[in-house]
């Protein structure tokens, strides 16, 4: 290979040997677990809300974000089930930037792999210790899932892996939801398709392993906007793309139709302060149709200690250093309000 081979990481089994979990943090993880998947499967009409930075760049503003979400979830908690976003990892469309804590666990600092590895489980770790919320992670690279898959209460498959046959098959052997976006180009087939494969049981390579997976059946969507064949941002969060969507996973006979909407990426064009017009405008299509309000499960969205984001280095605490966020403030009224509109 035209690469140095720089040194052996650890093993799973041996990094959660370092950072085990307690028999309260893994009943933290079950019991969400159960929770997102009630409302997947139809039997909970709560609103689960994926929330959280862009990327989890410091430990501190990190646990510090989450432990303001709790006494907010404790308020609303007969409505919504919020899951906190924790994403470690950073895709780059170029490879080029910050890609995340696992590469990087201070962004100031070269990528140190090993490190990144371990800050990543210490960080779930934190956040359901003293908060007592099991967090949402994306799979950017399938193979380092092991390193997380007993703190994990959701998967996100992200719109440029969602094609990807290996992020599929390991999909169908995680124990734990799994939104499965769609690709950039915006196509639902490609997305319903990997449902379905992450829905079956494969056998497959995993970890230098022959695994048999059983199949995940709360494998669901996630729309997340697209991008035209001019580079321009698409929403698909609307009322004619939701029905669309609706027959679409009734044609595939899928087990749990399902989606999550995403409030930030193409379909706010990455202006984080669109999301809550785009909450309430799909609350407004649920109202209106059966077909969406049985489809919809909940929202994804990026939300921070402070509004906006800032370049590496920048120095604020709490502001993203990925894509910008909506500020804690706007945040807290957002929730606030979903709650409202659901009474």
């Amino acid at each position: 290979m035209n690469a140095e081979y720089v040194k052996k990481l650890a093993l799973p089994e041996e990094v959660k040997e370092i950072y085990p979990v307690t028999a309260e943090m893994e009943q933290a993880v079950i019991n969400t677990k159960r929770e997102v998947e009630r409302v997947i499967e139809g039997f909970s009409d709560k609103l689960i809300l994926i929330i959280g930075p862009c990327s989890a760049d410091n430990e501190d503003s990190v646990i510090d974000y989450i432990s303001r979400l709790r006494p907010l979830q404790e308020k609303v908690e007969d409505k919504i089930i919020i899951v906190p976003r924790i994403y470690t990892n950073k895709p780059r469309t170029t490879g080029e930037g910050y890609k995340g804590m696992l590469h990087q666990p201070n962004p100031n600092e070269r990528s140190d792999l090993f490190k990144g590895i371990l800050a990543t489980r210490h960080l779930h770790m934190r956040a359901i210790a003293e908060t007592g919320f099991a967090c949402a992670d994306e799979m950017l690279y399938p193979e380092n899932y092991a390193y997380l898959d007993d703190l994990l209460a959701y998967v996100a498959v992200g719109a440029r892996s969602v094609e990807d046959q290996q992020h599929r098959l390991t999909a169908s052997a995680i124990a734990s939801p799994v939104g499965m976006k769609n690709p950039t180009s915006g196509d639902y087939a490609v997305m319903l398709n990997a449902i379905l494969a992450a829905s079956h049981p494969h056998t497959f390579i995993y970890r230098g392993w022959e695994i048999e997976s059983k199949g995940n059946p709360h494998a669901h969507a996630i729309l997340r906007g697209y991008t035209n064949k001019h580079g321009e941002s698409q929403p698909n969060y609307h009322f004619e793309d939701l029905i669309r969507l609706s027959e679409q996973y009734e044609e595939k006979n899928l087990p749990n139709p399902a989606a999550i909407i995403d409030t930030n990426h193409a379909n706010s064009n990455k202006n984080p302060y669109a999301q809550p017009r785009i909450i309430k405008e799909v609350l407004n299509s649920m109202r209106l149709s059966p077909e969406v309000r049985n489809l919809v499960k909940g929202f994804m969205v990026e939300s921070y200690i402070e509004d906006g984001c800032q370049k590496v280095g920048g120095g604020v605490y709490g502001k993203s250093i990925t894509d910008p966020c909506l500020g804690w403030e706007k945040t807290e009224k957002l929730v606030f309000d979903i709650a409202e509109l659901l009474s």
